[in-house]
């Protein structure tokens, strides 16, 4: 059984890249990797308290097709709304793939 129907929101995903920066160090940039279709919930409390245990932040579980290109680091970006993803995983039988994420507030003014 497929997930498909259940993916209501479309997300573009980004990833950092690194490229030398001509004095021996780096420059970060953020490029987006491509666009994925999502279900965005909120964790249950168990989940949250979980990742609390581990020092990780679990404030959105996002569900997408097990094939979609999402790994730990990247960012979820739609809907005015940035998440950073902590952890990609997929249950044993692989019908979907979900992502535990931190929702990244942005202040007034920036």
């Amino acid at each position: 059984m497929s997930i498909g129907r259940w993916l209501n929101r479309t997300l573009e995903v980004w990833r950092e890249t690194t490229s030398p920066d001509g004095a021996g160090g780096q420059t970060s940039l953020w490029v987006q990797a491509g666009e994925v279709r999502a279900k965005v919930d909120q964790p249950s409390a168990a989940d949250r308290m979980l990742a609390q245990q581990a020092g990780s932040k679990h404030t959105h579980t996002v569900y997408l097709l097990p094939s979609a290109d999402v790994q730990r680091g990247d960012q979820l970006r739609g809907d005015g709304q940035t998440l950073t993803v902590h952890a990609a995983l997929q249950p044993s039988g692989p019908r979907y793939l979900r992502a535990d994420c931190e929702l990244i507030q942005r202040q007034k003014g920036t």
